[in-house]
């Protein structure tokens, strides 16, 4: 009668990968607890944060839990609780986080009647309503690991299990960036040049999850696109991606939409210079930031039911 979902955060946009690749980040996360209740559709017993929609129809987690009930034609709804362990507009996935783990949710309580492309189909209908229509973020907070989204319509993604050695620098400025504000500024048309470039780096920097050649990121780590239009949108950022390659760092630009950003290691002996790095360059452009060091999440989201035991949200 009961389930609790929890989907990870992560960085989308990764590097150059515009809207096609991403990767789920360890630690905090968005955890939605379940309750099956008579009366159909889904209600918000708490919404997780003051500032977030009580509205179930303007809310991820409730608009993706919804939709899954409506796909699988169940005859019962669903009172929701959200624990929102990712920052609002931070550039982390928290929206997609809310919307699966909302997703997961309703389809455990189901007892798993939709396979994981259905669940991002249903978690990509509360996404498009409030950031819009792309599963960069999505893919990853269910499969967990290093994604590549080949297509969306229909969905087709690539999973990679990150390198062991990988480690990801990741600092969040004091502000919020909505996606919306963010999306807004991005070119509407790229030049020829631009665009070979891009597509350059989005293969190579594949090529290294796919390999285990953390070298090949050197340099591949370049986006062409968002970056520059986004950067004025972010004091400190600049000055911090700088800092980052200056200490060691194989790359480093925007996660997500921003403001967090992030920067990519090897191994664990240059990650706390990087990081100290970072906020010592934020800290000088007047930004007050956090940062962590974590690892990628190769788990993806999972469930726990009434007894207790925590299981993946997709069945093998």
């Amino acid at each position: 009668m009961r389930v609790s979902a929890f989907a990870p955060g992560g960085i989308g946009n990764l590097g150059p990968g515009l809207d096609i690749v991403g990767c789920a980040i360890d630690g905090p996360g968005d955890t939605v607890h379940a309750e099956r209740v008579d009366t159909p559709g889904v209600r918000l017993l708490e919404r997780g944060h003051v500032d977030l929609p009580s509205d179930p129809g303007r809310h991820t987690s409730a608009i993706a839990a919804t939709e899954v009930l409506r796909r699988a034609r169940a005859t019962f709804g669903l009172a929701l609780r959200i624990r929102k362990g990712l920052p609002l507009a931070g550039g982390q996935g928290g929206s997609a986080a809310s919307a699966i783990a909302g997703a997961v949710a309703a389809n455990a309580m189901l007892d798993d009647p939709l396979d994981a492309n259905e669940l991002l189909l249903a978690a990509l209908v509360a996404e498009e309503r409030v950031a819009g229509r792309h599963l960069d973020n999505l893919a990853p907070a269910l499969l967990g690991g290093i994604v590549l989204v080949r297509s969306i319509d229909p969905i087709a993604t690539v999973r990679f299990t990150a390198p062991e050695s990988l480690r990801i620098v990741l600092v969040h400025p004091e502000m919020r960036l909505r996606t919306a504000e963010a999306r807004a500024v991005l070119p509407a048309s790229i030049d020829r040049a631009t665009s070979v470039a891009q597509a350059a780096a989005v293969a190579t920097m594949v090529a290294a999850f796919a390999t285990g050649d953390l070298a090949l990121l050197r340099g591949a780590v370049d986006d062409r696109i968002a970056e520059p239009a986004r950067a004025a949108l972010l004091p400190g950022f600049t000055r911090a991606k700088a800092a980052a390659i200056d200490a060691g760092a194989l790359g480093a630009s925007i996660a997500g939409g921003g403001p967090s950003a992030f920067a990519l290691i090897d191994g664990d002996l240059i990650a706390q210079p990087v990081l100290n790095a970072m906020l010592a360059a934020y800290a000088s452009a007047g930004v007050r930031a956090t940062g962590r060091i974590a690892r990628v999440d190769d788990r993806g989201a999972r469930v726990t039911r009434d007894e207790g035991v925590e299981m993946p949200a997709v069945r093998s």
